[in-house]
């Protein structure tokens, strides 16, 4: 079985020469397997003539075309799909009472669209043209808990609360204060509760047009989970937020799922594994087809995830697995000193950042961590350039490459293009391999930057700091917007480019797995938020991951078939003796 995916946005007719249509040799046979309706100018592929060939795929001068072969045992219709040759999703999440459900899985894969679903935002299409009767859709999920959910949606009998993955849309939806928005929507008057757990009584006066991203992110949270619903949706909680920050909505989560049923779609995989007593997997071919697993263990869910291989499914889902570091790497020796720094401060009218001296070694990989506010993002603008310091000098003489916190489109032309000038490299086939393939960027070198997603951004703006000839590359939050695969795979290519090239690299991050992953050492600031930080370090990992987790009163111990680090549970026994060990970082 297969189905065909036209990306219509790629695809320009009025550009080619029907190369699909003409080089198809079904078509060149006297089948119908694509032809050109009178009222529309893109082609339709009937899947059922189709040998998949894949001759259409190669000859689009666009890149607009998929053919996909499905693996076997997934059912005849999907349960949604988006028109002719559109994008299909097989099978549904399956939500379990007063409990946290995750879903795992990478972007373009029908996570957000399966959420919407089982919302009752979207009314599941069984894959047709035309729209099936609620009686249908029922059916087609008889014997199953989610008949009866089905049932509910349609009699209108289940409350459902909905926090939606893009929460920069908020401000337009809900105009005046912060307050006003939470008392609409406080149901289960626990709002004086939620405000206090998630820190924004600060800001209960403030418009919402002007708050931060991590300042909407919680707001959403709270509007959420102050209603009174059956069923809680969370469409990703942690972009925006710091590590604190991210801690406290899994403990708020956590508490609330006692009584409640919840469904979170997350990417931190910290987090996704601390609040979560079941998971499903969702994996396909990002923009193609989507499927959802039947539920699964976390532990297990999460380590078949990063295995790449789901057993039970019998379906290998990635080439390689998603592995980490053991303790002899995280205590490597290190080599030549690229250069020293002094302290510095920096201060502003309410707000003072002060960083010690420190030195910087080729080949190594500096991870910077503490929460929002405290000065990460002030001082590596300083040592890019871009600010000065109050006082004391930072002496490094060195050519530095910078990637900001928060990327503007302000480029008007296509992706190629734009990496063209920066780099001279392009276009060769060192380049493809060790920055285009592994960061995911050849299927949009034809796209306007102006026109890419927040994680297709992203992507191009790591690919860009690589790119430029420099001792230092410094990126700030490079893990925003990408999914749990782009994250990794945007860390091996920063650990590539910098460790095989002598060169030196420092990452602002909130994602522990990421850090986990890229660092040799650690820079860890301390201090009050809003008021005054202080960068200490580097230290080893282990000294500077104790001292960071010992602030947030965690302990990480290693998952011992992926030696992922895995957050203890509170009051545990192992969290209790690694706590008394002063061993907050597993190794």
């Amino acid at each position: 079985m297969r189905i065909a995916v036209l990306d219509e946005e790629k695809c320009q007719p009025k550009k080619c020469s029907k190369e699909c249509y003409n080089f198809c040799p079904r078509v060149r046979s006297g089948d119908e397997t694509i032809k050109f309706e009178r009222g529309r100018d893109k082609p339709i592929i009937n899947e059922e003539l189709c040998s998949g060939c894949n001759i259409c795929v190669r000859k689009c001068p666009f890149d607009a075309i998929k053919i996909i072969n499905l693996p076997e045992e997934l059912e005849e219709n999907p349960v949604h799909r988006y028109g002719k040759n559109g994008f299909a999703l097989y099978k549904l999440p399956i939500p379990i009472e007063e409990s946290v459900t995750g879903i795992l899985g990478s972007n373009g894969i029908g996570k957000t669209t399966a959420v919407n679903i089982l919302a009752g935002e979207l009314k599941p299409n069984l894959g047709r043209e035309e729209e099936p009767s609620w009686e249908e859709i029922i059916d087609r999920f008889s014997g199953s808990v989610l008949q009866r959910h089905f049932k509910k949606i349609h009699k209108d009998e289940i409350d459902v609360s909905y926090k939606p993955q893009y929460i920069n849309h908020l401000p337009s939806v809900h105009e005046g204060e912060v307050n006003d928005l939470l008392e609409s929507v406080d149901e289960r008057n626990e709002l004086d509760n939620i405000t206090e757990f998630l820190g924004l009584r600060g800001i209960l006066n403030r418009d919402i047009d002007v708050l931060s991203g991590g300042e909407l992110q919680r707001v959403a949270i709270a509007a959420c989970l102050s209603r009174e619903a059956d069923l809680y949706f969370l469409d990703e909680v942690t972009p925006y937020l710091d590590i604190y920050q991210r801690k406290r909505v899994a403990k708020l989560v956590k508490e609330i799922s006692e009584e409640k049923t919840i469904l979170v779609v997350e990417h931190d995989l910290a987090i996704l594994d601390l609040i979560s007593e079941n998971i499903h997997l969702a994996y396909g071919e990002p923009g193609g087809y989507g499927v959802l697993t039947k539920p699964k263990g976390t532990r297990r869910g999460i380590n078949q995830y990063l295995e790449g291989f789901l057993p039970e499914e019998n379906i290998r889902i990635r080439k390689d697995k998603i592995g980490f570091k053991n303790s002899t790497v995280i205590n490597k020796e290190f080599g030549k000193t690229l250069g020293e720094y002094s302290s510095f401060e920096k201060r502003y009218e309410d707000f003072v950042l002060n960083v010690e001296s420190g030195k910087l070694y080729e080949g190594e990989t500096i991870g910077i961590v503490g929460p929002n506010a405290i000065g990460k993002s002030t001082m590596v603008k300083v040592f890019a350039g871009k600010s000065k310091p109050t006082s004391g000098k930072i002496n490094l003489d060195l050519d530095i490459s910078y990637k900001p916190q928060y990327i503007e489109a302000d480029f008007e032309g296509k992706v190629e293009t734009f990496l063209s000038t920066i780099t001279d490299k392009f276009g060769s086939s060192y380049y493809k391999t060790r920055i285009l393939k592994p960061l995911s960027l050849s299927n949009i070198l034809g796209q306007k930057i102006t026109d890419l997603s927040g994680g297709e951004l992203q992507r191009v703006a790591i690919a860009a700091c690589l790119s430029r000839e420099a001792d230092l590359y410094i990126l700030d939050e490079p893990s925003a917007h990408l999914d749990v695969e782009q994250r990794a795979l945007a860390t091996k290519t920063i650990k590539r480019e910098t460790s095989q090239a002598n060169k030196t690299a420092m990452v602002v991050d909130h994602d522990i797995y990421m850090i986990d992953l890229l660092s040799d050492r650690l820079l860890v600031f301390e201090g009050e938020p809003g008021k005054k930080g202080k960068a200490k370090g580097p230290f080893k990992m282990k000294k500077g991951m104790n001292i960071f987790l010992r602030d947030l009163d965690i302990t990480f111990r290693r998952d011992e078939d992926t030696n992922r680090p895995r957050i203890n549970k509170a009051g545990s026994n192992l969290d209790r003796k690694q706590k008394k060990t002063n061993n907050y970082y597993y190794t």
